[in-house]
């Protein structure tokens, strides 16, 4: 992070956790896999110097094959002519650094719109925005920071490329190009862009659906027609990093990434085999920390910019890993741009995402929010397993709201389309959460009833309907279960169906949409979101009615109320819309409503309840006590059956369990009377 650019000021907080949903996503991925693939690639150390070699000599005749690892002399040994005989490489195979560090140089940066510059005496003075003397290249302590503005060119206002001009040279050399007594062994021109073309993201248009909807063949139309806008943005933050490691490269063989910043020696000489060369200081332009969200797009109105630039010098393995992955990811960008699909199937706005993480957050928080993701992670899966441990044994309905898990699917479903609605804003593992808890509502309904196709009734509109019955005659205490649903559910239409209406009304009137069908869904999940809680509410009836939560899955409701913590702590975070951040904070009010049910109506869970469950040994002592009782063909009929101990214990427990069953029942009519 110290090679970093100061993050602009006005950079937004609160990314750290996103390193949630990045830490199990490409973020990591692309860390790994770049950070291995190109920090073990990072050149070989550069051979002792040689003697030149002499025409004829062994050197010559054993000359190296091309790739493989030469011996290059040092730049002031190099031969003046190639060898007889050999072929001069106009791409070299390998190259060898031209300067040895430590050597203190003079860095020159001018600004234009133009790749080719004149000379400094034709520059407008304005345009040279950084001079730097006697820096140590080699020196990593040496850090120097640059803070300037400047004027826009009026060719960068009408989109050219802003262009930046590095003089580089050892201190006292000549740097200008065109001036006698340039010695291109001591000094080097490169061109880097300071600015950079980006396709805008397309803004769907939402109009009101009562006076400004145009018709579906105007709306096809004007979409297929619209142009791909492009932009020109340029960001204030960059560092400026030599690499001094003297490391030797197969130049053919190199990443695009890292490649791109080689400077290849400008006289174009070769050594004695002709094949391979040398290549000036890396002066790599480190880009890879900058925001898209803090670029500023060029324009006729941005008169003047800010530049802020960190000068240093960075070890070889890192600038390997930046310059290859900001490759790769500029990459996915233009190939996602352009519609085409790419290996991992991002456009790189989840390592964006990690980027911010790391400028915006603060190094303890990101480390407790690391610890608290894996915490997440780990009652995510305990919560799934526990619930579905908990379904899979439950043989009744006794406290379980039927409605309540209906209406779950259906509110999840409406969530999920408004997610995909809104799939611009929405991280893809907030899109796989939610379809996974779909999925597990819903099996949720074919455990507490049956799920039937039945004909329709003579004269309705569809030939069948889907049908719920139950899977048993109801107990006595199911039916009071179905019973308290009922009620709850009829004063909770009561609040939730004026209240949709009214926000239904207000929304077509105020409100601008894409389409009808974004209309119906924003509206369906305004309500979700707003008073999807009171959903929660009838369980909660069912528990006060029935005076007990043995039936509730209590491990499971512990890891989920454990998550509802750590999302609060993501809530106003994570990437996400606006009406899911607020959704994650109902569930603390059914929490501490349901804490209090627990402590107010005490459960031993050692012992099977009034409802036929718990136990620790219940399910194994079960089995036991079920099994036929044999003994071996002439075996004394007077001994005793290994079983007869535990089949006793298991008819003891239900008896005890029915006697607790009917004292909890005749205490609720003696609390009725």
């Amino acid at each position: 992070m110290a090679d970093a650019a100061a993050p602009a000021p006005q950079a937004e907080q609160g990314g750290s956790s996103m390193v949630r949903s990045l830490a199990q996503s490409v973020g990591i991925f692309l860390l790994i896999q770049g950070g291995m693939k190109y920090f073990l690639n990072t050149g070989s150390t550069t051979p002792a110097a040689a003697n030149p070699a002499q025409p004829g000599s062994a050197a010559v005749t054993n000359a190296p094959k091309p790739g493989a690892n030469a011996v290059i002399p040092l730049w002031q040994d190099r031969p003046r002519s190639l060898a007889p005989d050999v072929e001069y490489s106009h791409i070299p195979w390998s190259i060898s650094p031209i300067w040895e560090a430590p050597v203190e140089l003079d860095i020159l940066m001018y600004i234009s719109p133009s790749t080719v510059a004149p000379s400094f005496k034709s520059m407008p003075k304005d345009s040279l925005l950084i001079e730097e003397r006697n820096f140590r290249f080699g020196d990593y302590k040496q850090k120097r920071q640059i803070h300037t503005e400047f004027k826009v060119p009026k060719e960068v206002q009408h989109n050219a490329t802003l262009h930046a001009h590095f003089y580089v040279g050892h201190s006292g050399s000549e740097l200008d190009p065109t001036q006698k007594g340039y010695d291109a062994g001591k000094a080097y021109h490169v061109v880097r862009p300071l600015s950079q073309y980006q396709a805008k993201k397309k803004v769907k248009k939402t109009r009101n659906l009562l006076s400004d909807m145009p018709t579906k063949e105007e709306e096809t139309e004007e979409e297929m027609n619209a142009p791909k806008v492009v932009g020109n943005y340029y960001h204030s933050n960059f560092t400026i990093s030599f690499i001094p490691d003297p490391l030797q490269f197969a130049y053919p063989q190199m990443h695009p990434g890292p490649r791109k910043y080689l400077q290849l020696e400008s006289t174009g000489a070769r050594d004695a085999t002709g094949q391979h060369g040398w290549y000036y200081p890396i002066l790599f332009t480190n880009s890879f920390w900058q925001l898209k969200k803090d670029m500023i797009e060029l324009n006729d109105t941005v008169k003047t910019l800010p530049l802020h630039v960190d000068l240093n010098n960075l070890a070889h393995w890192k600038f390997n890993i930046f310059a290859a992955m900001d490759e790769n990811i500029k990459g996915n960008a233009a190939a996602a741009a352009a519609g085409k699909s790419t290996p991992g199937g991002g456009d790189g706005s989840e390592m964006e995402m990690f980027k911010e993480i790391l400028i915006d957050s603060n190094s303890y928080l990101l480390a407790i929010t690391a610890i608290v993701s894996v915490f997440h992670m780990v009652f995510e899966m305990l919560a799934f397993k526990n619930d579905v441990q908990h379904w899979r044994k439950k043989k009744d309905n006794v406290g379980t709201s039927v409605r309540t898990i209906l209406a779950n699917v259906f509110m999840q479903l409406v969530i999920f389309l408004y997610l995909m609605d809104n799939n611009e804003n929405t991280s893809w593992m907030i899109l796989f959460g939610q379809g996974m808890g779909i999925a597990i509502e819903a099996w949720k309904i074919t455990k507490a009833v049956n799920v039937r196709v039945r004909p329709s009734a003579p004269g309705a509109l569809l030939p069948y309907t889907i049908q719920f019955e139950d899977k048993h005659v109801l107990s006595e205490t199911e039916k009071k279960t179905e019973e308290y649903d009922e009620i709850a559910f009829r004063y909770l239409y009561m609040v939730a169906v004026p209240l949709l209406i009214a926000y239904a009304i207000y929304s077509l009137m105020y409100d601008t949409h894409k389409s009808w069908y974004s209309f119906i869904i924003t509206t369906l999940v305004g309500s979700v979101y707003a008073y999807g809680f009171l959903m929660m509410v009838p369980s909660l009836y069912i528990n006060y009615r029935l005076k007990s939560v043995a039936h509730m899955p209590g491990r499971a409701m512990t890891y989920k109320f454990l998550n509802t913590f750590i999302d609060d702590l993501f809530a106003f975070t994570i990437k996400m819309p606006t009406l899911h951040r607020l959704a994650t904070l109902r569930d603390d009010v059914i929490f501490f409503v349901y804490l209090y049910q627990t402590y107010k109506y005490k459960v031993d869970y050692n012992r099977v309840n009034e409802f036929g469950q718990g136990g620790d040994d219940e399910e194994v002592e079960e089995k036991d006590a079920n099994k036929p009782l044999s003994a071996a063909a002439g075996a004394d009929k007077s001994l005793k059956v290994p079983d007869a101990e535990k089949v006793a214990k298991a008819e003891a427990k239900k008896d005890a369990a029915q006697t607790t069953g009917s004292q909890a029942k005749s205490g609720g009519k003696q609390r009725k009377k």
